[in-house]
C-alpha cells in the first residue's frame, strides 16, 4: 500500500515542547510570541494564535515565567531539569532512566519531541506529588544512541519510506530519491539518520547499504548484526596487519617463559570448535599433592596496544556466537591458528599454576607466561565417556575423529583425578551459596544451506563442569591476587538479586507449588538452588529456570569490586577466554604489568573500557538470542500442519505466550482467536478467564497449539489455540 508523501506543511497543533526547548536553550533571555514564531518559521496567524495559547498554559503549569505583558523566560528551577535516557515502549511511549529518580518517569507520546530508544536527553520532570507517577517532556535530545537502523524499503515515485522491525522505532525513515541508490523495493536495507528538520513528522536519511531481499537467510543473519551495530567482517587493512604477524614459536622468547611442553596437557571443548583458548595440565607431585596448570592463549603477546589489529579488537569487545557462525573478535590467523591450543602444537600461554591437595585445596600459586605442548584434543563427549566408564577406549559413535582410538592411560587417570577435584570445588561453591544456572541451551542440526533440520537441548555434564570449575578457580585467584594489592583491575561482578523481581518470582512459582525463602542473602541462594533442583524434568522447568536468571542483577565490567553474588566470590574476573573476550585480553596487559612490579593504573581509564566491554557484550548477547528466535521461526515454517504440545510462558491482556515442549520455540496465541470462550484478563490470578465455562488459562498450563503465521522479519510466531491440556493433572 503506497504512502502519502512525506508532510512539509505546518502540522503541529502543540508547540508546548519546541517552546521549552527554545526558552531552556535561552535561559537568560525573555521571548515574546513573535520572536518564538519566527524561530520556528511560523508566520500564519493560526500557528501564532497556537503559540500564544500554549505560553499561557505553560505559565499556567508553572514552568515558564511572564517577565513583563507578553515576555516569557523558562523558569529559572534548575532541579525541574535532568539528563538521562529514554527507554520507549511498544506503545509509542517512553520512560526516562535518571539516576535522580526511584521510579522512572513516563514520556507520553506527544512530549518525546524526536527522541528515540537509548537517546541522552534533557528532559522536564513534572506532575511529582507524592502518591503520583512524575511525568516528562522531552526539552532537547543529546546523543543519539544510534543514527544507523535496519529495515524494509517501501520506494514510491519520488521518494521512498524504510520502516522497521523494532517495536521501540516509533517512526519510519524518509528517504528522496536521490539517496536509495541501487535500493529496489522491498529490499532489506541499513539507513542512516540525516536529518530530522523541524517541520518534518520523520527523519530524513540515505541508504548505506543494501542487505538483500527480506526472508533470506544471509540477509536476515547480516540484518540482526547490523541492527545492533556488529560487523561481520574485518576491514581489509586489520586482515593484511594479522597476516603480516611473525606466529612463529621462537626460542628466544621460551627463554622469557616457564617452559611446560613436557608437562601432560590436554584441552576440552565442543565437538564443533575451532578456537582452543584454555587447555590443563596435570602432574602428580613428590608430596602427594597435584601441580594443575589452567593455560591461556597468550593473545596480548600477539594484539600490541596501540595497533590497527588492537584498536578493531577493542571496538568489538566480544566474538559474537549467531546460530550458524562466529563473528570473531581477532581475525582467523589468530583466532583459529596463532592463539589457538591446538594438540600437537607448541603454543604461548598466559597460565595460573596450582599447587592443590587431595582435597582440592590450594596452597601454591604461580601466574605468568609459559609454553606448552598439549598431547590432547577432547570433545566434552569424549571426557565424559572416560568420566562414566572409565574406559580409555573411545567408541566410534563418541569420538570426534569417525573412529575409535585409545587414550593413554596416564591421560585418563588426569583426567579422573580432575574430575574428581572439580566436584570437591563445585560443593564448596554451592555450600558458599553459588547458585547452580543449568539452563537449557537450544540448538539446532543444521544442513549446508543452513537449514535447520532438527532442534536440539545442550545440558552441561561433568565434563563441562569440570572445565568450568578450573576456570572459576584461575578467574578468582587472578582477580584476588591483583584486588589484595589494591591496584587498578577489570573485575566481573555481579550484585545482589533485585528484591521486587524475586517478590514477583515467588508469586509466579506459588501456582506451582514452590517457594523461596527471602530472610537473608543465604537463605535465597539456597532455596533459589533448591528450586532449580526441583524443577529439572519438569513441563515448568524451562519457564522458571528464564524467570530465576531475570531475578538476578546483570553481571558486568568494572573496575570497583563489589564481589560476584552468582558465584559467591568475593573476588572475579574473566582471565580465560582472550581469543573471543577483550576484558580477558585487558587482565592479561594488567596481570603482567603488575607481575613486572608496576604502579596501580588509571582507574577512570579502565572504568571506560570496562563500560564499553559491558555495552558490546549486551550488544553480542541481543544479536545472539535474535538469531535463535529466527532459527526457531524458520525451523516451525516447516510445521504448520503439527498439533504442538507447550506450556503457557506469559499472560497478558491480549493474549497467551506458549513454549513449545518439544523444541522451546514461543508464540503467542491473541486473546481473541481463542475460540472455545470469551477470555477476559484477570491481573490478580495472572490468567485469562473463560465467560462462561470460568476455565483458567493461567503460567505453566499446558496447551495444545498449531503454527498460524511464522514471521521471519520480525522473529514472531503466532499459534492458534487448539485445547488446554485437560489430562496434566
Amino acid at each position: 500500500m503506497s504512502k502519502k508523501p512525506h508532510k512539509l506543511g505546518k502540522t503541529d497543533k502543540d508547540f508546548s515542547g519546541k517552546i521549552l526547548k527554545i526558552l531552556s536553550t535561552n535561559a537568560n533571555r525573555a521571548f515574546n510570541y513573535k520572536q518564538i514564531g519566527a524561530i520556528l518559521e511560523l508566520d500564519d496567524t493560526k500557528s501564532r494564535n497556537e503559540i500564544i495559547k500554549d505560553l499561557k498554559i505553560l505559565a499556567s503549569q508553572n514552568k515558564i515565567i511572564e517577565t513583563e505583558p507578553g515576555k516569557y523566560l523558562v523558569k529559572a528551577i534548575s532541579q525541574d531539569y535532568y539528563e538521562g535516557k529514554i527507554d520507549m515502549t511498544s506503545r509509542k511511549t517512553a520512560y526516562f532512566i535518571c539516576p535522580d529518580f526511584e521510579e522512572d518517569v513516563f514520556i507520553p507520546t506527544n512530549n518525546l519531541n524526536r527522541a528515540l530508544d537509548g537517546d541522552i536527553v534533557k528532559v522536564y520532570v513534572y506532575n511529582r506529588r507524592k502518591g503520583k507517577r512524575p511525568e516528562g517532556e522531552v526539552i532537547e535530545v543529546i546523543e543519539r544512541k544510534k543514527m544507523e537502523f535496519v529495515g524494509v524499503i517501501d520506494i514510491q515515485k519520488n521518494f521512498a519510506f524504510v520502516s522497521t522491525a523494532n517495536a521501540k522505532m516509533y517512526t519510519d525513515i524518509f528517504v528522496p530519491k536521490e539517496k536509495y541508490g541501487d535500493a529496489e523495493n522491498g529490499d532489506v536495507v541499513i539507513v542512516k539518520i540525516e536529518d530530522w528538520p523541524k517541520k518534518a513528522d520523520s527523519p530524513f536519511g540515505s541508504v548505506i547499504k543494501v542487505l538483500g531481499k527480506p526472508g533470506e537467510h544471509d540477509t536476515e543473519i547480516h540484518a540482526i548484526l547490523a541492527e545492533y551495530g556488529l560487523p561481520y567482517d574485518f576491514p581489509i587493512e586489520v586482515e593484511v596487519f594479522a597476516q603480516k604477524i611473525d606466529t612463529s614459536i621462537q626460542e628466544s622468547e621460551i627463554a622469557n617463559r616457564r617452559d611446560m611442553r613436557d608437562t601432560l596437557t590436554f584441552t576440552i571443548d565442543p565437538k564443533d570448535a575451532k578456537d582452543f583458548d584454555d587447555a590443563l595440565s596435570f602432574k602428580k607431585m613428590d608430596n602427594g599433592n597435584y601441580e594443575i596448570g589452567i593455560h591461556i592463549a597468550d593473545v596480548s603477546y600477539y594484539l600490541q596496544e596501540g595497533t590497527i589489529l588492537d584498536d578493531e579488537a577493542y571496538q568489538r569487545g566480544t566474538s559474537v556466537y549467531l546460530v550458524d557462525r562466529v563473528v570473531p573478535m581477532l581475525p582467523e590467523v589468530l583466532s583459529n591458528f596463532a592463539c589457538s591450543l591446538r594438540p600437537n602444537e607448541e603454543k604461548y600461554t598466559f597460565s595460573a599454576i596450582f599447587e592443590v591437595t587431595d582435597k582440592a585445596a590450594v596452597v601454591n600459586q604461580w601466574f605468568g607466561r609459559t609454553v606448552i605442548y598439549s598431547d590432547q584434543r577432547f570433545a566434552y563427549e569424549e571426557a565424559q565417556y572416560i568420566i562414566e566408564t572409565k574406559d580409555n577406549t573411545i567408541p566410534e559413535e563418541t569420538s570426534i575423529t569417525g573412529s575409535s582410538y585409545v587414550v593413554k592411560d596416564e591421560i585418563v587417570e588426569a583426567t579422573l583425578k580432575l574430575d574428581e577435584l572439580a566436584k570437591i570445588l563445585r560443593r564448596k561453591r554451592m555450600a558458599d551459596g553459588a547458585i547452580s544456572f543449568d539452563k537449557v541451551e537450544v540448538k539446532f542440526n543444521l544442513n549446508e544451506e543452513s537449514e535447520p533440520t532438527g532442534v536440539y537441548f545442550k545440558v552441561s555434564k561433568d565434563a563441562n563442569h569440570l572445565i568450568e570449575e578450573f576456570m572459576l578457580l584461575a578467574n578468582r585467584k587472578v582477580a584476588e591476587f591483583v584486588g589484595k594489592q589494591k591496584k587498578t583491575f577489570v573485575y566481573r561482578i555481579h550484585d545482589e538479586p533485585n528484591e521486587d523481581k524475586l517478590i514477583n518470582l515467588q508469586t509466579v512459582i506459588s501456582k506451582f507449588g514452590y517457594s523461596i525463602n527471602l530472610k537473608s542473602k543465604g537463605e535465597i541462594s539456597k532455596s533459589l538452588n533448591e528450586l532449580l533442583v526441583n524443577v529439572q524434568g519438569k513441563k515448568e522447568q524451562n519457564l522458571v529456570d528464564t524467570l530465576a536468571i531475570r531475578t538476578m542483577s546483570k553481571a558486568k565490567y568494572s573496575t570497583e569490586n563489589i564481589g560476584h553474588y552468582g558465584l559467591a566470590f568475593d573476588y572475579y574476573s574473566h582471565f580465560t577466554s582472550p581469543i573471543r573476550r577483550y576484558p580477558d585480553v585487558m587482565v592479561h596487559r594488567l596481570l603482567q604489568y603488575y607481575l613486572d612490579g608496576g604502579k596501580s593504573v588509571s582507574e577512570e581509564v579502565y572504568e571506560e573500557k570496562c563500560v564499553h566491554s559491558s555495552n558490546m557484550e549486551s550488544l553480542a548477547t541481543n544479536a545472539e538470542r535474535d538469531s535463535i528466535k529466527y532459527m526457531q521461526v524458520k525451523y516451525m515454517q516447516d510445521h504448520k500442519d503439527e498439533e504442538f504440545l507447550g506450556v503457557i510462558s506469559g499472560v497478558t491482556e491480549w493474549g497467551i505466550y506458549v513454549e513449545i515442549v518439544s523444541n522451546k520455540c514461543e508464540g503467542m496465541c491473541r486473546i481473541r482467536e481463542i475460540k472455545d470462550d470469551y477470555y477476559t484478563f484477570d491481573e490478580k490470578q495472572y490468567a485469562l478467564v473463560g465467560a462462561v465455562s470460568n476455565q483458567l488459562l493461567q503460567l505453566g498450563d499446558e496447551v495444545y497449539v498449531k503454527v498460524k503465521n511464522a514471521d521471519l522479519v520480525k522473529k514472531q510466531l503466532d499459534f492458534s489455540f487448539i485445547r488446554k491440556n485437560n489430562t496434566e493433572e
